[in-house]
């Protein structure tokens, strides 16, 4: 099968990193003791996953006691929304404050917790995903218990301002998750320096595993478990810990310290230059992402429909075949030929949220690609767009 020349979709998923791949290899074959057992062999795996759980730790500023694995940010995001929830109820704290353009991750639990008689509250965002602060304020309830609002919008990249948002929260008792996913070491983030009581993280973001990431839980936030079965993770999620994919998540942290201040400048200059070129070729743009508040490798535009029609289905067809790999929005919805509900949040009518492209580079990137990015893009909505007043 002819592989698709250029990738620019690094938000979906990133390659895992060759020094990530060989710290991983002995844990598969040598050392592959269980880390719950208590022989030589257990001992071995438990201290390989505990110094890497030390290392994560690290870099959030946080207790390595405050990590939580978990198998991605899907099921951190669960076990902070749900199990959060549950704990707090036995305190009659039943309302929920989010957003409409967060992850599904954070929507479909939210709206789990509806269906047993939660109350929840989906925000309104402004015209880049961003979440105002008074907009937050004026949703505050008695009866409010927690509020989830991400960090980096895995769609626009535009960031929250998470600083701001959890001390609102704590002034009012109320506890503060936030969906770091994007913006995890990618940023500097110290969470013993934030207000923030619960936060998701996961590997396959910055070229790591598959199948591990984690939660933050500040220490002594209670936190309900439902995946039960045995003691593991102090009793917190039963289960095998898997040592060979922390061992893994643990060296992408590392490299990705090791870079990155000058990836974070290479990239936002390369996003720079991809802008320039699709606006210099396309006319009817809508830049989505906050240019001076976001992460530096997304940049997200749709086309606007009152002046161009651009069939979005179409439209990634079309770049995938002249071997663009893009996305219409998370990875987890892009194969819905429903709007993304992000771009509806950010107020755009259904056609012009169906043609949104997610551009989201990565260390692997290059210069040329970014401008035949730009090439590719606009030959292929000349090919399938059409003028506004013939639809």
């Amino acid at each position: 099968m002819k592989q698709p020349n250029i990738y620019l979709d690094y938000s979906a998923t990133t390659p895992v990193d060759t020094a990530v791949f060989d710290a991983m290899q002995p844990y598969f074959s040598d050392i592959y003791g269980n880390a719950s057992s208590v022989h030589a062999y257990g001992r071995r795996a438990k201290a390989a996953l505990e110094r890497s759980r030390e290392i994560i730790a690290a870099e959030l500023g946080v207790y390595p006691g405050e990590l939580l694995y978990t198998s991605g940010g899907t099921e951190s995001n669960n076990t902070a929304l749900i199990g959060t929830a549950l704990a707090l109820r036995r305190s009659d704290k039943s309302h929920i404050i989010t957003s409409k353009a967060e992850h599904q991750a954070v929507l479909e639990p939210c709206e789990l917790l509806e269906s047993i008689g939660f109350t929840v509250t989906y925000l309104d965002v402004n015209r880049y995903g961003a979440v105002e602060a008074d907009v937050l304020v004026d949703a505050f309830r008695p009866e409010t218990g927690l509020v989830s609002l991400m960090h980096a919008n895995n769609e626009l990249g535009t960031l929250n301002d998470i600083l701001t948002f959890g001390n609102l929260c704590h002034e009012h008792g109320i506890l503060f998750h936030t969906d770091i996913v994007q913006s995890f070491a990618k940023l500097p983030i110290n969470l013993s320096e934030l207000p923030v009581d619960l936060a998701s993280i996961s590997a396959h973001k910055i070229y790591g595993p598959k199948g591990i990431g984690a939660l933050y839980i500040r220490k002594g936030i209670e936190v309900d478990r439902f995946q039960h079965g045995g003691g593991q993770e102090r009793g917190r999620r039963g289960g095998t810990e898997n040592v060979a994919l922390s061992v893994g998540f643990a060296k992408a942290v590392e490299r990705m310290q090791e870079e990155r201040n000058k990836e974070t400048e290479r990239l936002r200059m390369l996003r720079e230059q991809l802008l320039h070129n699709l606006q210099e070729k396309l006319n009817g743009i809508h830049i989505n992402t906050d240019l001076t508040e976001s992460v530096s490798h997304i940049l997200n535009i749709s086309f606007d429909a009152a002046k161009i029609s651009v069939d979005g289905e179409a439209l990634l067809m079309g770049l995938d075949t002249a071997g663009l790999s893009v996305s219409n929005g998370s990875a987890c919805t892009s194969g819905s030929l429903e709007p993304s509900h992000v771009q509806l949040a950010i107020g755009h009518d259904a056609p012009t949220a169906k043609s949104a492209i997610r551009f989201s580079l990565g260390r692997y990137t290059a210069e040329e690609e970014i401008r035949k990015a730009g090439d590719i893009v606009a030959e292929v909505v000349s090919k399938i767009g059409r003028p506004a007043e013939t639809v």
